[in-house]
């Protein structure tokens, strides 16, 4: 009798408290060097910065840094759906094309695998943050123009928030960038940070109310 009683109780509550129960979903950070805190002590680098203030808020759990030094586009591409199952995240914050570009390949590749993220992210359910990056002059004006407008055309394409450049405010700044040039110090995290989270948290907020109006 205390068993179906239970039971019943379980199917009278309401869809919301049912949700409430479930636990709560994380952000998935998928980046490269720049994500993965190459070069400073992972506890500095701007994703744990962003975990530690994700949390602090109460606006999610947890933040998983799926971020590998070195990776690609491809590298994302053969990474993400075994990461969207295991993870079921709500938001996917997509940084990577700088090794593609270091590298020189005909941006349509990049672009292609791009969109093939951003498109299984979006079909598992979740909101997509799109992060992009800059080059050296070096590689010429048309090929920087061509990343930028990749990053900016795919985010139109998909309706994604975009944040053009990750090291906005950074890069050119020798004081704030490890001797390689490319890699931003621990004391430079704080700034990188500073470009990312309101975008999160207005993707996140975007996220709440479409589901509040399911």
């Amino acid at each position: 009798m205390l068993r179906i009683l239970c039971l019943f109780l379980l199917l009278a509550l309401p869809a919301t408290s049912l949700e409430a129960r479930e636990s709560p979903r994380p952000v998935l950070v998928l980046g490269d060097s720049l994500s993965a805190a190459y070069g400073i002590p992972v506890d500095s680098g701007w994703v744990n910065l962003l975990r530690a203030r994700l949390m602090e808020s109460g606006a999610v759990a947890d933040v998983v840094n799926a971020s590998i030094s070195g990776e690609t586009t491809s590298g994302g591409l053969a990474r993400i759906e075994s990461l969207l199952a295991e993870h079921k995240p709500v938001l996917v914050v997509v940084e990577l094309g700088a090794n593609d570009a270091l590298r020189g390949l005909p941006l349509g590749t990049p672009k292609q695998n791009l969109s093939r993220m951003i498109r299984l992210a979006l079909d598992s359910g979740a909101s997509v943050l799109l992060v992009g990056t800059e080059i050296p002059t070096n590689y010429g004006p048309q090929y920087r123009d061509g990343l930028r407008d990749m990053y900016r055309d795919l985010a139109a394409e998909f309706n994604v928030p975009l944040v053009p450049f990750l090291l906005e405010g950074v890069a050119l700044d020798e004081s704030l960038m490890q001797p390689d040039g490319l890699h931003p110090t621990a004391a430079a995290q704080p700034m990188v940070l500073a470009n990312v989270l309101p975008v999160v948290m207005q993707a996140l907020a975007a996220k709440r109310a479409a589901k509040s109006q399911e």
